[in-house]
């Protein structure tokens, strides 16, 4: 079954990047800003409740998607950029292994602990 979620996530992340290629913006603007999602966890400098809330907001898929769908219904191309890159960011955290995560601990996630 895990593997399987992985090649599902997978697919959803060659999804975000079929998206992508419908937008025009460059492929090297995208890799530069690929991991900006991850600026999220400035949030533990906080507490690690805080960390996992705004980690968890720019981490989840909906958030991605919902940017996509409002900057297409109000033709709003940077948007639509902004939307698919935390929806190819988020999809390929999964793939790798990286959930959402838990208030007690970042390495807790929903798909279970990372590191050792």
């Amino acid at each position: 079954m895990k593997n399987l979620h992985k090649f599902e996530e997978f697919l959803l992340f060659c999804l975000a990047l079929l998206l992508f290629s419908e937008l025009d913006y460059s492929w090297g603007l995208f890799a530069l800003l690929f991991f900006t999602p991850d600026l999220s966890m400035l949030g533990y400098l906080t507490n690690p409740r805080f960390g996992a809330w705004t980690y968890n907001l720019i981490h989840h898929k909906g958030f991605g998607i919902t940017l996509y769908a409002l900057g297409y219904l109000l033709t709003i191309p940077w948007l639509m950029f902004a939307g698919t890159l935390l929806f190819a960011h988020s999809s390929l955290d999964r793939v790798l292994g990286y959930g959402l995560k838990r208030e007690d601990s970042f390495q807790n996630t929903h798909l279970g602990r990372i590191g050792r």
